[in-house]
């Protein structure tokens, strides 16, 4: 029995794990948590989050999914690459304690650690995102009242494309900068990523993120380039979730929102443009800036499910049904942010290991996220994440941030948008220069007050909502979406490709058959 067993797996579907026993099981589901690590943690490093937090709700995240799809999709919830452009906008805002007006007094504000800080502008970021989180919940409804197929032409294929083009491009100035402080350290991470991603097999061509960032994370070691000082002060056991990093915290009596500084300076006078930030304003901005990216997410949510269907052979998006699956990502996404941690999503690693082992049990990825439930609590751990050299973050975001907008292409090209359509090519346009142009524009947002709020929306934000405006006025509308074989217009941003695995190992079980003919 146990023979027939070995040869099963990896051959053909498995869908009851138990079969394998709880050893295999058990590492089966270390398999997993292994195949989202790189890419989970990420974020956190990028955008400041707690590493911590960012693994105990990725398994949370995950069980909560299982839940409410009724444990039948074997998906695991990690990190959201594409709300790195919300978390950077509200992060990097020039927000001081009282009011310069100079650009001279601004930079002494700045030096003399006058503005707030980026770890006390996150949780503004969060608030924006646990919003986005619930604008999963009304797609899910209007899924279930009216069905996938009309809900689905707001979101074509020419809008969504673009606004993932325009992430990946927006994001790419920050991977440069963290890429300057150390570049061989830097191309280590980037080569190796390469190498595994294009000739690795197997397991190697599942995790190239995490290879690359083990080889980068050495080199830097050996060459003196990482402060472990901070490893050795932290405690082996603590608590994941501390409160100053909640969006909760925001509504305490003692939290003010100060001055808000855009980039432009009055070139006679040499004025900055200021505006007085309430509380209000900041929480305004924040939601009004990060909520449209979840029509980005969405997207890339339906082609994950669609590509999971595909790999398990099950028709996921009819059955749970995706109003389940997108309540449930959308759910994980809202406790996550309200607790520090950053927006989920359904991720490609995971289902590239699916492909891979071929055991469909949902059961395994949850042991998957028992197993990050239990890493969350060590302080210690998070502490070697967080002393990873900027040059090596910096490496792995360049070739990450470039896949994401590489994705949008795809999306384009796989769904054939036809460009000699002359509102096709008007709808990318307006979105592409409105997203990057606003945001690398001399005042980096479009600022406006509504009554007593000054709000600050950011290129992403106009372009996203502008080109659903434009796709829904103008005539000429040929997208389709069909639910019995899943949509093309999802984007898997964490960097894998489920197709080439496919592929790959299509032309490996070709070239057995050839070999045993031989023989």
């Amino acid at each position: 029995m146990s023979d027939t067993k070995s040869q099963v797996l990896g051959e053909q579907g498995i869908y009851n794990a138990k079969e394998l026993g709880t050893p295999k099981m058990l590492v089966l589901g270390l398999q997993h948590m292994f195949a989202m690590f790189g890419s989970t943690v990420l974020v956190p490093l990028i955008t400041g989050l707690s590493v911590s937090a960012t693994l105990l709700f990725a398994g949370l995240g995950t069980l909560l999914f299982h839940l409410i799809t009724k444990k039948k999709v074997p998906a695991f919830l990690g990190s959201s690459f594409a709300f790195l452009t919300g978390y950077g906008t509200i992060a990097t805002l020039m927000i001081a304690r009282q009011q310069f007006t100079t650009a001279e007094a601004l930079d002494a504000a700045k030096e003399g650690g006058l503005l707030f800080s980026k770890s006390q502008l996150l949780p503004y970021a969060c608030f924006g995102v646990a919003l986005a989180g619930l604008l999963y919940l009304v797609l899910a409804l209007l899924f279930k009242l009216f069905g996938a197929t009309h809900v689905m032409k707001f979101f074509p294929p020419i809008v969504t494309g673009p606004i993932i083009i325009s992430i990946g491009l927006i994001l790419s100035q920050s991977a440069i900068n963290s890429c300057s402080s150390n570049w061989p350290i830097a191309l280590v991470a980037i080569l190796t990523i390469i190498i595994c991603n294009i000739w690795g097999k197997g397991m190697v061509k599942i995790l190239p993120i995490l290879i690359g960032v083990i080889a980068s994370y050495i080199v830097a070691a050996v060459t003196g380039n990482v402060d472990f000082s901070g490893v050795a002060a932290a405690p082996w056991v603590g608590l994941p979730v501390q409160f100053s990093n909640t969006v909760f915290s925001l509504f305490s009596a003692g939290r003010d929102a100060g001055t808000l500084y855009l980039h432009t300076i009055d070139a006679e006078t040499g004025e900055v443009i200021i505006s007085n930030m309430t509380k209000g304003g900041l929480l305004v901005t924040a939601a009004i800036t990060i909520v449209p990216i979840a029509i980005a997410t969405m997207m890339e949510h339906i082609g994950d499910v669609s590509a999971i269907s595909s790999t398990v052979n099950r028709n996921f998006i009819k059955d749970p049904g995706l109003h389940r699956t997108l309540t449930g990502d959308g759910l994980a996404t809202a406790v996550a942010s309200l607790f520090g941690a950053p927006a989920n999503t359904t991720y490609g690693e995971n289902t590239g290991v699916l492909t891979l082992t071929k055991v469909f049990d949902p059961f395994v990825i949850r042991l998957a996220a028992y197993f990050a439930i239990l890493m969350s609590f060590c302080p210690k751990f998070s502490a070697i994440i967080e002393a990873m050299p900027s040059a090596t973050v910096g490496g792995i975001s360049l070739v990450l941030y470039g896949m994401i907008s590489a994705v949008g292409v795809r999306n384009i090209v796989e769904t054939q948008v036809d460009f000699t359509k002359s509102r096709n090519v008007i709808v990318a346009a307006i979105i592409l220069v409105l997203s990057i142009g606003i945001n690398f524009s001399s005042a980096g947002a479009i600022a406006f007050s509504v009554g007593s709020a000054n709000i600050a929306l950011s290129g992403l934000a106009v372009g996203s909502l502008v080109g659903i405006i434009l796709n829904a006025i103008l005539p000429g509308k040929d997208f389709n979406f069909n639910e019995d074989v899943g949509s093309e217009t999802g984007a898997d941003m964490s960097g894998i490709s489920e197709k080439e695995i496919k592929e790959d190992n299509k032309s490996s079980e070709k070239k057995a058959p050839k070999k045993n003919k031989k023989k």
